[in-house]
């Protein structure tokens, strides 16, 4: 009898061993039934939906896997979806996407170039045409203007300016104007365009986008400050995933509305309604000039500290960053 039940006991913890090693390992990833894809509804979820569709089914039958979409009005949502496994894929602008491969295990599988074939795009200050304001006015700090940021991650709508603008003159935005909110894109092009707000930061890409889908309120506003240029988009990716899915995932992208005949030519309209030209091969790496901007960002605030220890370890990360960034950009500087 003793022997009969230990027996049984060897069996099962056999069966036990045996179905732990028929599953998918932690470095080998899964391949779910479904994939959440992840979408910034930055310019209104109602307009947003529509122009995403055609181009997630068209992802859904080249990959075999059903993708739905994920609309979120911030961020932080999305990368902590990415993070809590909610969503697999996403669209992510360059700071949040930073932030997601560095806390939400993902990863870039390629990056956007728009329309005309641009790699980058620029942060913008857009004021009311006929206003007055100048870019020496509003950086004159006198409390007398009302400014716009975007979301506090975006990469144009707040980090760029502050980068590139207000950091380097010393200039918080806090004090300098008469009030600040953080809003999205289109709401800041919404308020400047009817002067609810005196000035507000958007970027080349939204303009392009308000010209086409409103152009009376597009000719109210005039831009008074042009950003050096930034990394478009990129889409990530959860690490866990199956690596075969995920290369399916990568060669839809790369391939998508590339080719001849009707098929190509019908998804190269489905970019043009997103104001994308297509997508190309990318890495982390590629976000690099986010790393250098938080990284000047840190460093400035530690000036502002007067804390000498605290300035001496930013300097030094950032001349870290600085130096890699700028070897990479030597070696490859068509990327």
């Amino acid at each position: 009898m003793i022997r009969r039940r230990l027996a049984g006991a060897l069996a099962l913890v056999a069966l036990a061993l045996a179905a732990c090693s028929q599953k998918p390992s932690q470095t080998g990833g899964s391949t779910p039934k479904e994939l959440t894809f992840s979408i910034l509804s930055a310019e209104n979820q109602a307009n947003m939906a529509p122009l995403w569709q055609p181009l997630l089914d068209d992802m859904s039958a080249q990959i075999g896997v059903k993708v739905k979409p994920y609309f979120a009005t911030n961020y932080t949502s999305l990368i902590e979806a990415m993070r809590f496994k909610q969503v697999q894929v996403g669209w992510f602008s360059a700071d949040p996407a930073l932030e997601a491969v560095n806390r939400a295990d993902a990863e870039v599988l390629g990056r956007v170039i728009q329309a005309g074939g641009e790699a980058t795009y620029e942060s913008v200050i857009i004021v009311r045409k006929g206003s007055g304001i100048t870019l020496d006015k509003l950086l004159a700090c006198h409390k007398r203007y009302s400014f716009g940021l975007g979301d506090v991650k975006s990469t144009s709508g707040t980090l760029a300016p502050l980068t590139y603008l207000f950091l380097p003159r010393n200039i918080d935005p806090q004090t300098c104007f008469k009030n600040v909110r953080n809003a999205s894109h289109q709401a800041n092009f919404m308020a400047v365009a009817n002067s609810v707000l005196d000035a507000a930061t958007n970027n080349t890409v939204g303009l392009l986008f308000y010209r086409r889908e409103n152009p009376a309120l597009a000719e109210r506003i005039e831009v008074i400050w042009t950003s050096p240029p930034l990394p478009e988009s990129s889409i990530l990716v959860r690490k866990d995933l199956d690596p075969a899915l995920k290369e399916k995932i990568r060669q839809f992208f790369l391939t998508y509305g590339t080719g001849t005949g009707p098929q190509a030519d019908r998804q190269r309209k489905v970019l043009q309604a997103l104001t994308y030209g297509g997508f190309r091969p990318a890495d982390d790496s590629y976000l690099d000039p986010i790393r250098e901007m938080e990284a000047a960002q840190a460093l400035w605030e530690a000036k502002k500290s007067g804390d000498k220890a605290r300035i001496a370890k930013a300097q030094s990360a950032y001349d870290k960053i600085h130096a890699a960034a700028a070897q990479k950009r030597a070696a490859q500087p068509d990327v």
